[in-house]
C-alpha cells in the first residue's frame, strides 16, 4: 500500500520534523489530509517561525495532538504573516506591532 503524500502549505512546504511527526501517527496523518491548503498552511507556518528549537519541538506535539483531538487551525495565532496574495489585516498589524514594542 502506497500512503498518499504529505502536502504542505500554500506559501511554507512541508518542515521535515513536522512531517516526521504526522508519518509516526496514522490519526494525525489522517486527520491533516482533510485540512485545506490555507489550513495546512497555517500549522506548518506556526511551526516554522518560532525561533527557540524546544518551542519548535513543543509546537510539533502540539499540532500532532490538537489535530487528533479534531482541530483544524492554530489556536490563538495570527496566522501566517508570510502570505502576498492578501493584504495583512488590521488586527494583525496591531498585533504585530505590540509584539515588536515588547522585544
Amino acid at each position: 500500500m502506497v500512503k498518499e503524500q504529505l502536502l504542505g502549505g500554500t506559501v511554507h512546504p512541508m518542515a521535515a520534523d513536522l512531517r516526521k511527526a504526522l508519518e509516526s501517527v496514522p490519526a494525525a496523518r489522517a486527520a491533516w489530509q482533510t485540512l485545506t491548503p490555507l489550513a495546512r498552511n497555517e500549522w506548518v507556518c506556526w511551526v516554522v517561525t518560532v525561533r527557540q528549537a524546544d518551542t519548535r519541538k513543543n509546537h510539533v506535539e502540539r499540532t500532532i495532538a490538537e489535530l487528533q483531538e479534531g482541530k483544524r487551525r492554530p489556536c490563538c495565532w495570527l496566522g501566517c504573516i508570510h502570505r502576498t496574495d492578501k493584504p495583512m489585516s488590521a488586527s494583525v498589524k496591531w498585533a504585530l506591532s505590540k509584539q515588536s514594542k515588547s522585544k
